[in-house]
């Protein structure tokens, strides 16, 4: 399975507007939206954080379908967020979160020069919690369902 990241464009909408309205999806995020999402709801959304400055966002493209997105966001004083969440279910445990994660912190580390990433999991997203241990994420604290950690770069 080949596994690539590349800018996300305003068409992913068009995809990626489905998975916003998945409970699955936010199942384990804990940030559902708080009405259905229409193409052209997600196409302006697109439109607006593509435009943000401290994000970088992608789409991430396993054996070249578009199965689910990646962000680095709050990019200041060298951290930034990681968001994450493949939206095509038939790919979930496939190895895919992982493989991203790796080309995400070279990305991080090597392009934007970052000294720290970041991340708020679910604390029942355990799955999400041993791919970030594996990839040396510590756990700084826990607040409201949240687990926060940190990776050093």
């Amino acid at each position: 399975m080949k596994i690539t990241i590349r800018p996300l464009c305003v068409e992913d909408a068009l995809t990626s507007y489905k998975w916003r309205n998945n409970p699955n999806i936010w199942r384990y995020t804990l940030n559902k939206p708080n009405m259905e999402i229409t193409p052209e709801i997600e196409t302006e959304w697109i439109k607006k954080v593509l435009n943000n400055k401290n994000e970088k966002r992608f789409a991430i493209i396993s054996d070249g379908k578009y199965v689910g997105n990646v962000y680095l966001t709050n990019i200041e004083k060298g951290t930034a967020k990681y968001h994450i969440f493949i939206g095509e279910e038939s790919f979930w445990g496939k190895g895919i979160a992982t493989e991203v994660l790796k080309q995400i912190l070279a990305f991080a580390k090597n392009e934007l020069k970052l000294k720290t990433i970041y991340f708020n999991p679910n604390t029942n997203n355990l799955a999400a919690i041993k791919i970030l241990r594996k990839m040396g994420f510590i756990e700084k604290e826990i607040h409201n369902d949240r687990i926060k950690v940190e990776c050093t770069l």
